[in-house]
């Protein structure tokens, strides 16, 4: 991936819901111009939800997600139901695809309860409305045909329009610097390293560097005491990854802010503050107790890989315990979490927004601390209180 590429999580995800055959995947290439989704007069075609990374014009980087039929039926169709429900944690935006000749039904305005209850932005598309004649039509709706294509760009222009009103833009580093300001970044190259490339943390925070105006240096841990002694002044921070927390800290002087890759993450997903309180849990966890390591991406696991091999052996060094561990990746995370004493979760940089906060919310809601890794590994590392000097009010939370 190139520093121009726009990642996953960072792209509005747009999501299409409806009843089989009320035309969704018709309505998705219709909008998209291309066959994104197989169309079929087959009800529940779509078994899966489908998603592409694209530009769409005039949104620009998006995620388009077509999903199956919300009135599936039988067991398997019960399985697709959930999967699509469970498409909801990660929408920015819902199209709610309606037949025009058969109008809104119960499922329909099932889905538009499930959308008000999260504060869902969303549209009704009222589809095959040059089949059906189109009377007075509910509130947030429009009238589309994935056939002629009228409506679509219409569409397309609101869709446009709710996405630049739906939050404000959170920067990873920017806000923190000034032009000219000095950063140090601490890229370890060990053997889970991707060959060739840097990890997606890393190539954001440069690119943040670089259009906030500053001068980012990039090293590893063993050359970080030469590069600090080479500057002419002293950075405007260091910015590690969280494996090399504790060498790093006994490099970098008092003076000079310190934290990590995870921790920005943490802050831009919109998640520090559970995270820090979160992670106290640590030094409380038991024999027995069930720790759950979740990370949003799946990749080849290496010999030492940090959620199922250094993970686990400093949390037992460090609470003293034997808990007992279990993994989620990609997709998948619990409903429910009963049992569980602590979930610690990767920094989400493959899961949007609203991914992220759902997960954490559901925690919350099931009274179970939850934390990343970053702010796990400075805490088990006694540099937590260090590593959000320049987050006062996260930094607050360790006093309560």
């Amino acid at each position: 991936m190139s520093l121009n590429d726009t990642p996953s999580g960072n792209r509005l995800h747009i999501a299409f819901f409806g009843r089989r055959n009320a035309g969704k995947s018709s309505l998705v290439n219709a909008v998209t111009g291309q066959a994104l989704a197989i169309v079929s007069d087959v009800k529940g075609t779509t078994t899966d939800p489908v998603q592409k990374a694209m530009e769409l014009l005039p949104l620009g980087p998006v995620v388009i997600i077509d999903t199956p039929g919300i009135d599936d039926v039988g067991a398997l169709g019960r399985q697709r139901v959930a999967r699509a429900i469970r498409v909801l944690n990660k929408t920015d935006i819902a199209v709610l695809v309606v037949d025009a000749s058969v109008g809104m039904t119960g499922p329909e305005e099932e889905l538009v309860g499930l959308f008000q209850a999260r504060g869902l932005p969303y549209i009704i598309a009222w589809n095959k409305s040059d089949l059906a004649p189109t009377a007075a039509l509910p509130e947030q709706a429009m009238a589309v045909s994935a056939l002629t294509g009228a409506g679509v760009y219409e569409l397309k222009e609101r869709l446009a329009h709710l996405a630049a009103s739906d939050k404000p833009e959170r920067r990873l580093i920017r806000d923190l610097l000034r032009p000219g300001d000095g950063v140090v970044l601490v890229v370890p190259i060990d053997s889970a390293a991707p060959k060739g490339r840097l990890i997606l943390p890393q190539q954001q925070v440069i690119r943040d560097c670089l259009d906030a105006g500053a001068i980012p240096l990039v090293c590893r841990e063993s050359e970080l005491e030469a590069a600090l002694s080479r500057l002419a002044a002293p950075p405007r921070m260091v910015v590690t990854d969280s494996q090399a927390f504790q060498a790093v800290a006994a490099i970098v002087p008092e003076e000079i802010p310190l934290t990590s890759f995870s921790i920005l993450m943490a802050r831009y997903k919109g998640n520090p503050h559970p995270a820090v309180s979160g992670a106290a849990a640590l030094a409380g966890l038991r024999d027995g107790d069930r720790v759950l390591i979740s990370e949003g991406c799946t990749h080849h696991r290496q010999c030492d890989d940090i959620g199922t091999v250094k993970l686990p052996r400093w949390i037992r060094e460090y609470a003293q315990a034997e808990p007992e561990f279990s993994w989620t990746s990609g997709t998948e995370f619990p409903d429910d979490l009963t049992g569980c004493r602590l979930v610690i979760h990767c920094e989400g940089c493959m899961l949007n927004d609203r991914e992220m906060q759902y997960r954490f919310r559901r925690a919350t809601q099931a009274e179970v601390p939850i934390t990343n890794y970053g702010t796990a590994i400075a805490c088990m590392k006694g540099i937590l209180k260090r590593s959000l000097s320049l987050f006062p009010d996260a930094a607050a939370l360790l006093e309560a």
